[in-house]
């Protein structure tokens, strides 16, 4: 089963793509719906909801009168927060049911308003934001739903910005112009994203492999990065001791190949293989074979890791799991955070990733790439190390 988080803000038609989804089989989990559903008539939510706030709260018929209720809940926090212990648990609980009861190959979309405002894009292999410019949300608001203009942008005003949404989203729909193109949007992200994610998640099928091609320095890649660490932040719970960005991509102005990778270190590696269903549901499936780090090209043993990849085709990422056993996630941070503080080393290294990516251009073999490099890697070790005691680095 493949989770995904759909959400933005109001007024930016995110029902548009809600539907569209539902269209290609998508199962759709309206938060909306089901908050409605929860405080109906003869419902225990709705009976919890007048002995809080009082009889007055019904309409003539026995339904929630909810601009009743608004004035009682919305008067204080202190009323808000009764407001939302009562409802939040329920529509939880329902959510829960839903998704418990989807296919083990369903694609289930969870359409959550606030989905950004209470953190919880951890808990989705995928976040889509559906967003559209603000004068075309407060007309939408106003010429559709009837809202006064200042009502509109109160609202708006209200909810988290574009900054906290983008920096977990996966996926950014703009939805402000022609239907068709948010559509044809949609329906690419189902064909080529969400239908291969969900087969490579059930499948615990990593995603297919990477040819060595080095990329311009993106700057976003360290916010996608704390996206994915979050998932796995979630998903190793009390086993993890850290989570970290490493590796080129980690290295502002680097170029590197489009790879995200990241370290996980767990006291020992029996608690990376307890690990491995956890990260596997998460979306971050064994890579299965024998992983190991070898330091120095001098007979002294490897030191072993697991390794996880992510089965987003779209998203390529990397996960050393590895342990306070052996030396090895102390030097990817090192050699992270020296590269960071010297240009120099950044430029030489920048041109020898280049040279090597071109040699292997033609057979395709990212292992060749990587297993070359490491001869200029194993001396920056050395030249690390020393700048890390000069200037008393720890990790």
């Amino acid at each position: 089963m493949l989770r995904v988080g759909l959400t933005g803000g109001i007024g930016a038609g995110k029902s548009t793509v809600a539907n569209r989804l539902a269209e290609h089989g998508a199962v759709l989990v309206d938060s909306d719906r089901i908050a409605r559903e929860v405080v109906e008539p003869g419902t225990p939510g709705l009976a919890a909801i007048v002995e809080a706030f009082g009889q007055d709260v019904l309409a003539e018929d026995g339904s929630l009168n909810r601009p009743a209720l608004a004035a009682k809940a919305f008067a204080d926090e202190e009323s808000r927060r009764r407001l939302n212990g009562i409802v939040h648990p329920l529509v939880g609980a329902r959510t829960a049911e839903l998704m418990a009861e989807a296919a083990p190959d369903a694609v289930v979309v969870h359409d959550i308003p606030l989905l950004v405002e209470g953190n919880l894009a951890p808990a989705y292999h995928l976040v889509v934001i559906v967003d559209a410019p603000v004068e075309v949300r407060v007309r939408r608001l106003v010429e559709v739903r009837g809202m006064a203009e200042e009502d509109a942008r109160a609202r708006i005003r209200a909810q988290a910005g574009d900054a906290a949404r983008r920096a977990v989203a996966d996926v950014w729909l703009d939805n402000g112009g022609a239907q068709d193109i948010v559509l044809a949007e949609v329906d690419a992200l189902w064909a080529d994203r969400l239908v291969p994610f969900e087969a490579n998640v059930r499948l615990r099928r990593p995603r297919a492999p990477m040819s060595p091609v080095i990329a311009p320095c993106d700057p976003t890649w360290p916010m996608q990065a704390e996206r994915q660490l979050a998932r796995l932040r979630q998903a190793g719970g009390d086993r993890l001791l850290r989570a970290d960005h490493i590796g080129s991509t980690s290295v502002p102005g680097l170029p590197a190949k489009d790879v995200l990778d990241l370290q996980i270190l767990v006291p020992t590696l029996v608690d990376a293989d307890a690990l491995a269903g956890p990260l596997g549901d998460a979306g971050f499936p064994l890579l299965e074979g024998e992983w190991a780090d070898t330091p120095k090209d001098d007979g002294t043993a490897p030191w072993p890791k697991r390794l996880h990849v992510g089965a987003d085709p779209e998203r390529a990422v990397n996960v050393h799991v590895r342990s306070p056993e052996t030396p090895a996630w102390r030097l990817a941070l090192l050699f992270r955070d020296w590269l960071r503080a010297h240009p120099q080393e950044q430029d030489a290294y920048a041109e020898l990733k280049q040279q090597l990516a071109s040699k292997h251009a033609a057979d395709g073999r990212v292992e060749g790439y990587a297993e070359e490099k490491q001869g200029w890697v194993r001396s920056a070790f050395d030249r690390a190390e020393v700048w890390a005691a000069q200037n008393s680095w720890t990790p």
